[in-house]
């Protein structure tokens, strides 16, 4: 688990409060482990990673945000972005830039889309991904927090990858291909340090899914998660 969240912190997404606080128009950064956790799926162990921050003012930011998976000592799914974020409306930030995938197979994308906070407080990504090697897709991912106390706070989430072509080589078809939801309660020990614990529902849809058990591929389904959640 250390090693985990020391590599997460190093590698270099953001919680709604924090990241739209004006700052008087200096420098500022920020980063944020939104999940750093170990948990035993079908035998295996099986470790996530998903971290985001940026530097710059209020209007302009460098954005950078990075996740992925192993499985027992095998690394399954990493991905970074760089991004440029502007802010164009009252919190919510234009971007663009690239992103590059180092497992399963290495691939880069154009990136171009928007994050910020919906009506309702609903923290909102959406992206879409133009891959150099042709395929496309998007991504959709919402979430909120429930503050049951000063301490316990219930995140429900969703995220969905859509794709427009199909990728033979990662077994995706056209079409919603994976979808992960869930929620994760933690307690915050100081705002700035949480664990978690979270039930979560990751799993391939549809020809996707088909796909994956034709090639031996377990295509997902129910976990439960420990870890940690923290910010700087």
């Amino acid at each position: 688990m250390r090693t985990l969240l020391i590599a997460s912190l190093l590698a270099a997404p953001v919680a709604g409060q924090t990241k739209h606080q004006a700052h008087g128009g200096g420098i500022n950064n920020f980063i944020v482990v939104e999940e750093a956790d170990i948990t035993r799926f079908n035998g295996d162990f099986v470790a996530n990673w998903e971290a985001q921050g940026w530097i710059g003012s209020d209007k302009d930011k460098f954005w950078w945000r990075t996740e992925g998976e192993t499985k027992g000592p095998r690394l399954e799914q990493s991905e970074f972005q760089a991004l440029y974020s502007r802010n164009i409306a009252t919190f919510f930030d234009a971007q663009f830039g690239i992103r590059q995938d180092l497992t399963p197979d290495s691939r880069t994308y154009a990136v171009v889309g928007f994050q910020g906070l919906s009506p309702l407080f609903f923290e909102t990504e959406a992206h879409a991904f133009f891959g150099f090697k042709g395929d496309v897709l998007l991504r959709l991912r919402q979430s909120f927090d429930i503050r049951l106390s000063n301490r316990i706070v219930m995140q429900p989430l969703v995220e969905t990858d859509v794709y427009l072509t199909r990728v033979p080589e990662r077994l995706i078809a056209p079409g919603p291909a994976i979808i992960e939801t869930g929620i994760f309660a933690r307690y915050e020990v100081r705002r700035e340090f949480a664990p978690y614990v979270a039930v979560v529902f990751e799993r391939r849809l549809g020809e996707s899914s088909r796909l994956a058990r034709v090639a031996g591929e377990n295509p997902g389904g129910w976990s439960l998660r420990t870890g940690v959640r923290v910010w700087f």
